[in-house]
């Protein structure tokens, strides 16, 4: 009986780590402002003291999440970092990736560790090249989606056109769940048709002194006070038409990547920031089962199990190290004990694995489902930098300069067929377009979507994949 009630117990307690812990990514096209809100999500869970992103005469240091020297020289996030902090009783597990599209392959495949995203829009620009590619990789996994239109502090769009534009070019539905009062310098506020609360912009206000005002009726005169008679009538039009339209906001539909809810803000200001994390922890998914090419892996497992979806070189310049970055998928991961690597078919400790906030590392004793790893590699693992990464070190570590030449390919596909003889005559027609990866696998390399499509349509018994995940 005893006994039965210490298991129990444990249960509990595992099920409640589990349901406390969020892991994410936030992507955009570059310059839309993701590494700006990384950063205020770190402020307002209190893992940083200052945005080193901001631009301001007497700020010098640099963004927390761009940490190589390369992205000093570029001003673009390379790296992928992962930063574990607390917010309101939920341990978040933020995996800030690069948006330059010299590096989409790393962004992929941190995509792969994640259970929702963040997806910011440039509120000026709108949806941009690397938005597209981006959403593209959380369609084909039916990742929760929520949209942060940034820069409200500057003239954009006009909202509705941005959400039909969002709609038709991301092939995803939206539904707002925040409303801005105009834009640019007549910006005022953003309305939270969630919680029913007004914010009201300042321009000049300190980072965490954002007024909200609880309007349960926006026929409250006290709005017509606050913004205006001609903002607050626009206001009440604005909400009645998407009331209208929306309808009450559906939380399976987010989950389940169909329905993306929609905020808007700035980020430099930090202005409705921390309206988007607050609803970000009530609505977003906790740590989910998988299904991998072995089997269906249920988060409620009490075997371990993980995976490696990044190798970072160089972490620390001084060191010349390797971190591997492992998301626990399943059960418990503790330090020191002994767990067996599948490809290797033997088993593997690690007497040192980290947490990260950025540059920092703590050592961790353990880690559950949602939680991101940093574990020293010797060659145990497998997936390699990006290409402008090996140049660089390949320059400041060993002197050694190369060149890189693009090819003219739009997208490479991995093959596979039940018929092997089909994907040996495709191979031997196919010369100039088809390669074999460093895995021994054939990637089918196309030079234009048309190219792809006609493809895949005149072979029928051959399977195009647009990830090599299918070989792990």
């Amino acid at each position: 009986m005893f006994l039965s009630y210490l298991c129990a117990r444990e249960t509990m307690k595992y099920e409640n780590e589990i349901s406390k812990r969020r892991t994410f990514a936030i992507i955009s096209h570059p310059d839309a402002g993701k590494t700006t809100l990384t950063e205020k999500f770190l402020l307002f869970g209190g893992a940083i003291q200052t945005a080193g992103a901001v631009k301001s005469n007497k700020i010098k240091k640099h963004a927390t999440s761009d940490f190589m020297e390369i992205e000093r020289q570029r001003g673009i996030s390379v790296a992928t970092s992962v930063m574990t902090f607390e917010y309101r009783g939920v341990l978040i597990n933020l995996l800030d990736t690069r948006g330059h599209k010299d590096f989409a392959e790393d962004t992929y495949r941190t995509l792969t560790a994640v259970d929702s995203v963040v997806l910011v829009i440039d509120g000026v620009k709108g949806v941009e090249e690397q938005t597209r590619k981006l959403m593209e990789v959380c369609r084909m996994r039916d990742t929760p989606v929520i949209v942060f239109v940034n820069k409200l502090d500057r003239d954009g769009k006009d909202p509705f056109d941005l959400l039909d534009e969002i709609e038709k070019e991301l092939k995803i539905l939206l539904h707002p769940l925040s409303w801005p009062i105009n834009s640019g310098k007549d910006f005022k506020g953003v309305y939270s048709l969630y919680d029913k609360s007004l914010l009201l912009f300042n321009a000049n206000q300190k980072a965490t002194a954002e007024d909200s005002v609880q309007i349960d009726n926006l026929d409250d005169p006290l709005l017509n006070n606050l913004v205006g008679e001609k903002d607050a009538d626009q206001l009440r039009d604005d909400a009645s038409l998407i009331d209208g339209v929306y309808g009450n906001f559906d939380n399976e539909a987010y989950l389940s990547g169909i329905k993306a809810p929609v905020f808007f803000g700035s980020a430099i200001n930090n202005f409705g920031v921390k309206e988007l994390l607050d609803t970000f922890i009530r609505i977003s998914p906790e740590p989910r089962s998988r299904d991998t090419t072995a089997r269906h892996v249920d988060v409620q497992e009490d075997k371990f199990s993980g995976f490696i979806f990044k190798i970072h070189a160089n972490l620390d310049p001084k060191h010349r190290d390797r971190i591997a970055f492992l998301r626990v998928c399943s059960g418990k991961f503790e330090r020191n004990k002994y767990f067996h690597h599948v490809r290797l078919d033997r088993d593997v400790r690690f007497s040192n694995p980290y947490s990260f906030l950025a540059r920092d590392k703590d050592v961790i004793e353990t880690a559950y489902p949602g939680d991101v790893v940093g574990l020293f590699d010797t060659g145990n693992f497998k997936i390699g930098d990006q290409f402008e990464v090996i140049q660089y070190r390949l320059l400041q570590e060993y002197g050694a300069s190369v060149q890189f030449n693009s090819l003219p390919f739009y997208k490479a596909c991995w093959l596979t067929a039940e018929d092997k003889s089909k994907l040996e005559e495709f191979t031997r027609f196919k010369t100039a377009n088809t390669v074999i990866d460093k895995d021994g696998h054939v990637v089918y390399l196309a030079q234009s979507d048309w190219f792809l499509n006609t493809e895949i349509a005149n072979n029928p018994g051959i399977q195009f994949h647009f990830s090599s995940e299918i070989h792990k």
